[in-house]
């Protein structure tokens, strides 16, 4: 038998177990029947076990990328509307039965440059998720699913098969209808919280030269330094951000004060790929590593000695190596 005082959970309650807005509990509520099952006259609504079973059901389809109405039918039990035969996908029930889900009704409509879906043809669920969440501006939802990602398989794997796409996808929407920056705001801060997050959890790695992750002046891009330190501190490597828009002076100071194993420089832009700022670092003893990121340099045009990295495995790979790894 339920334990009535432990078992009745307030709207709050349930949308911090859940990681969404109360707002959207309402919502599921007015629009689905997702609501509190029982209510006493004088009394605050109160979720149930079952209720909150339903909404977690709920909650996890529609990250995997479930239209929200479908996730609803499914979460309630009901039956699905009908689609054309040949199911690709089953879900299941929370009796245990299956249902028979399309993929093309999975996947939504397509999404135009001027959509309010973003088009990622060929992606998964976690990434469908992931833009849609980002397009719904859903911060809790973003922060949800990339850290369920990094903590089920790494951040090497969430950068580049689940966040990178969703990037992409709202650049090419930005270029396409100049749409979009409030997307890619939140997701990039969403993103570098999670990937920060990432880099704590693993503590200090094993003792070693520093390394530096900075951006070339005038480059605001810093996402990348996130993921490459959160990548380098779950292979014990510990590193220093130093940012975005890092005078060539402040970084040539650095290191000088550090004398760090490794200095890797992101540029975005061509025009923030500043080859003086390289030419004038420090010479070090022993020798400072340098490697560079990002499609602003050129590899022709870099100066002897420095390396220019491909894509984060391969600064993963040469920031190790400068460390004997």
């Amino acid at each position: 038998m339920e334990q009535p005082s432990a078992a009745r959970l307030s709207v709050a309650a349930v949308a911090r177990r859940l990681g969404v807005a109360p707002g959207t509990l309402r919502t599921w509520d007015r629009r689905y029947g997702l609501g509190p099952t029982e209510h006493t006259s004088g009394a605050h609504r109160r979720y149930t076990p079952a209720d909150v079973d339903r909404l977690q059901t709920m909650r996890r389809l529609t990250l995997e990328g479930v239209p929200p109405g479908e996730a609803a039918r499914v979460a309630l039990g009901e039956p699905l509307l009908p689609s054309s035969p040949a199911p690709a996908l089953r879900l299941v029930r929370p009796d245990g039965s299956l249902l028979p889900v399309h993929q093309d009704r999975l996947a939504g409509r397509r999404g135009g440059p001027g959509g309010k879906v973003l088009a990622l043809p060929g992606a998964d669920a976690s990434v469908r998720g992931l833009g849609r969440a980002a397009m719904a501006l859903d911060a809790a939802a973003v922060t949800t699913i990339l850290r369920d990602q990094v903590r089920g398989h790494g951040v090497l794997h969430t950068w580049e098969h689940v966040l990178r796409p969703v990037l992409v996808a709202v650049g090419a929407r930005w270029a396409d209808t100049g749409e979009g920056i409030e997307v890619e705001h939140l997701l990039s801060d969403c993103s570098a919280a999670v990937l920060r997050a990432a880099g704590e959890n693993h503590g200090e790695g094993v003792e070693h030269r520093p390394v530096l992750l900075a951006c070339a002046p005038d480059d605001q891009h810093a996402l990348p330094l996130h993921a490459l330190a959160a990548c380098l501190a779950e292979r014990g490597v510990t590193s220093r951000t130093l940012g975005a828009s890092l005078p060539a002076a402040a970084l040539c100071s650095a290191v000088k004060r550090t004398g760090p194993a490794a200095v890797f420089v992101w540029s975005q832009l061509t025009a923030s790929a500043d080859q003086a700022l390289l030419e004038s670092l420090p010479v070090t003893r022993p020798p400072t590593a340098v490697v560079v990121g990002g499609p602003g340099w050129v590899s022709e045009k870099l100066p002897a000695g420095v390396t220019l990295a491909l894509d984060l495995p391969h600064a993963v790979a040469l920031v190790e190596q400068s460390l004997g790894a």
